[in-house]
């Protein structure tokens, strides 16, 4: 690609719509969402003990119920996961994250049908129905 004065002003609105995103109340929940959450002793604790317990069922889950612990672990991982979920500070930042996702979505399909109606948009929220080819394959799966 040849860099261009254009694309260096459309580089720079760009940088500018994201600075406007994250001065945003949406914007400013996240980011002190995000904080509080990687601060939190105890849900970082969730987490971290979450991802272990997942990775080691990954390990044995291509063998099925054939593995041993297969059931045992299974049931740790939903455990643990509940556990995680249930959180105030997980909880608090994924709402947070869906509200700044659901911008992001809005914003992608705004400049996409700006260009034409036949772009393609993947979106993050598989509920963001407006415009959405589905999964993010362009379409390639025949879902959207």
């Amino acid at each position: 690609m040849i860099v261009t004065e254009d694309y260096l002003d459309m580089e720079t609105e760009a940088f500018a719509l994201v600075q406007s995103i994250m001065e945003s109340d949406i914007g400013q929940n996240y980011c002190a969402a995000k904080i509080a959450l990687e601060q939190d002793e105890a849900a970082q604790a969730k987490i971290h003990a979450f991802n272990q317990a997942k990775k080691a069922f990954e390990e044995i889950e291509v063998y099925g119920k054939f593995a041993p612990d297969f059931k045992e672990k299974n049931r740790e991982v939903r455990r643990l996961k509940r556990e995680m979920d249930v959180d105030e500070f997980v909880y608090q930042y994924r709402l947070v994250e869906t509200d700044l996702q659901t911008i992001l979505d809005e914003v992608s399909l705004t400049l996409a049908r700006a260009v034409s109606d036949t772009i393609k948009v993947p979106a993050g929220n598989p509920f963001f129905a407006t415009g959405a080819s589905g999964c993010g394959t362009g379409g390639g799966c025949g879902c959207g």
